[in-house]
């Protein structure tokens, strides 16, 4: 349900951005670094958008990537962990064993 959500909303967000880049149709100067040009407020627009979007992917990208390396060594912590325990439970129970044989020894 929560990507139908995102992708309802994404699509509101479209509409309303291409709403607004027709409504917007003349031209407008851009000024560079190196020079000015004049663009169609609509480029600009759409091109302003675009470069949030990349930006908003990459960043996302990068969390999916950190949030994958810490699940991965969460699970190898786990698996250690996981080892031990079933090592002390063997060891619990070979004591309680050796415990038992040993009090049967004496009777």
């Amino acid at each position: 349900m929560n990507k139908q959500w995102t992708i309802i909303f994404a699509l509101i967000f479209t509409l309303i951005v291409a709403i607004f880049a027709v409504i917007n149709v003349r031209s407008v100067e851009v000024d560079y670094l190196f020079g000015r040009s004049e663009w169609p407020l609509i480029l600009v627009i759409l091109g302003s958008v675009l470069m949030g979007a990349l930006i908003v992917f990459s960043v996302g990208i990068f969390q999916v990537m950190k949030l994958k390396r810490e699940i991965k060594t969460l699970r190898k912590e786990n698996r250690t962990a996981i080892h031990k325990q079933e090592d002390t439970h063997l060891a619990d129970q070979t004591d309680t064993q050796d415990a038992s044989a040993m009090i049967e020894k004496k009777d």
